[in-house]
Order: C-alpha cells, then structure tokens, then sequence
C-alpha cells in the first residue's frame, strides 16, 4: 500500500485535517473546533486525540503514513518545531507543537505559517500550476502570502519572508496594528476596503448607496462593496479602483523583484473574482516593466478553503527526503 500523508489547517476557530496520496489527492477530510481556553492548551491534545480517532475509524497505523504537515498562525521556527505569538490561539508562550504531536501520533511532524502553506498548496494543485516560481497573497481579515522562488518556499532570516500585506503602498496612509504606516494590510484587506471606503465617503458627493449607508452608521462589508461596485454604484466603483491600485502597485513591485509566473490572489476578498483580478492587473501593467508584464500573470486562487490543508501536507513529503 502507498503511504499516505496528513495536512493540518490550524485556525482560530476550526481545525480542518486531511488524508492525502502524494500525488495530492484528498480522500478524507473533517475538522474539529479550535478550543482557546486555558491559553490554547487544549489545541495541541485535541489534535493528536483526532488524528488518533480517525486512524482507528479508517483501520490505519502510524506506519501508514510518511507524515504529517501543518499551517498555524504565528512566528513559527521551522527547525525546532516551535510556534509563538499566535495570538488568536491564545499562545502567547512557545509552543512546541512537533514535539506534542510526535510524541502522541507516532508520525513524524513538520510544521509553517498558514499563509506559506496556502502558497505551497496553490503552487502544488491549484493556479501555481507546480510552477518553481509563485506568489500567493490572501485577502482576508489581514493580508498574508508567500513565497515560492526556484522551487523552495522563501522564509527569510528571522521568518518573514512573504510578509506582503506589509509592503508599503501608500506612505502617508493609515496605521497599520504592525507600527508602521500605509501597509498593503490597511486598504486591501477586507477590513481594509471598508477603511478606505470611510475615507474616501468623506469628500464624495453625488448619488451613492454605499455612501448613504456609510454616512447612515450602517454595517457595510467589503462583500456589499464589491456587488454594489459591479451593479456600477459609482462610489463604489471607485474605492474598489483604488483598492486595486495599491494591490496591484504591490503586485508589480513584486514582479519587477521576482517576476514569478503567476501572483495568485486569494482569501475571502477574492471572491470578487475577474473583477477584482481585471483591475489589479491593468495596475500591475503600469508598474511592471515589459519583460515582466509579459511573463507574470495575476491569477485566483483556485483551490479556496482546501489551499492549506494540501500545502501543509506537501510539508510532509519533505520529512521524507
């Protein structure tokens, strides 16, 4: 029988889990409730105990597996096998999750940041198209991404490569929770569109819903934005015009450093599909030099809520060199 291998996705409020061949192919999939309390001390025993569970359901042994992979918020030390400062897992301590799970799977463990093992799984299955040079940036409540340049998956000297939600794209822009100012993260996050759909309201005159809503104290979702946006609201349109210029200005500062293949976009802003891509990429157009513009294509991600559990189990294949 063909070993198998096993991807977590660690998230602050579900854990999903997958069985995988190594050619990628998900056969079983389930996810459990990511429990906080007690500063995240349950996280770790919960997983080792499902993974147990579901051996025993599916008549399988450790020995059956080459190893298991897993993404986690936080700063992660690929060589120890630790995770700290994921604070939306209560882990404000050090963690040393390979350790844990080793011990109580009897498989062995490896381990990265959720936004590298996104970009390792739409590299591997999805738009990357197993591409050696990819960039993933998702668009979610922050802005993550990664890096994947000649065929390795790019940390940087203290783990911070791939920080692109903290390019800076606009210098005099709002402040980002990092310290600095006019982040990526602040105007292209879905936090980020309605931020710059606040300010932008404030001089904006003329026949808007989303600006009536803005200035009604009404909740608006970036979601709102971007339909009433392609029911062409003008207001609307707007803010999106501009939250694609600072996307794809960092887009084509990307491109000119690395001129991946493909920047692939993804995350819950993404959802916006051709429409968002379309507008990045006349952007990406106009900061990006021929050669460049030529050879890099912007693209969505493909593979949606099932980019981290397959990249983190493409982590597993590594344990096996």
């Amino acid at each position: 029988m063909d070993k198998k291998i096993i991807g977590i996705d660690l998230g602050g409020t579900t854990a999903k889990f997958a069985i995988l061949t190594t050619a990628g192919e998900i056969q079983q999939k389930w996810s459990i409730d990511t429990n906080i309390l007690d500063e995240g001390s349950h996280i770790v025993p919960e997983i080792v105990e499902s993974i147990n569970h579901r051996l025993a359901l599916y008549n399988m042994t450790s020995e059956d597996f080459i190893g298991i992979g897993m993404g986690t918020p936080g700063s992660v030390d690929q060589e120890k096998g630790t995770v700290i400062g994921a604070y939306n897992l209560n882990w404000s301590t050090l963690q040393p999750v390979r350790e844990l799970i080793e011990k109580g799977t009897k498989i062995p463990f490896a381990l990265d940041n959720d936004a590298n093992v996104a970009a390792l799984g739409e590299r591997w299955k999805g738009a990357g198209e197993n591409d050696p040079d990819v960039v993933f940036i998702t668009l979610g409540t922050g802005v993550g991404g990664g890096i994947v340049a000649e065929g390795n998956l790019l940390h940087g000297t203290a783990g911070c490569a791939g920080e692109v939600g903290h390019i800076t794209v606009d210098p005099n822009g709002f402040e980002c929770t990092c310290g600095k100012r006019g982040c990526l993260e602040t105007v292209s996050s879905a936090t980020g569109v309605v931020r710059v759909a606040r300010h932008l309201s404030e001089e904006y005159v003329g026949d808007s819903k989303i600006k009536e809503l803005l200035d009604a104290g009404e909740e608006v979702s970036s979601k709102d934005i971007f339909e009433y946006a392609q029911a062409e609201d003008p207001f609307a349109l707007m803010v999106v015009d501009k939250v694609c210029f600072y996307l794809g200005l960092a887009c084509g500062n990307l491109g000119n450093t690395l001129n991946p293949s493909s920047i692939v976009l993804g995350g819950g802003v993404s959802a916006a599909g051709e429409f968002l891509r379309s507008r990045v990429e006349k952007y990406f157009n106009e900061f990006t030099f021929p050669q460049v513009r030529n050879s890099t294509k912007i693209k969505l991600a493909e593979l949606g809520n099932e980019a981290g559990v397959i990249g983190a189990a493409s982590l597993a294949l590594q344990l096996d060199k």
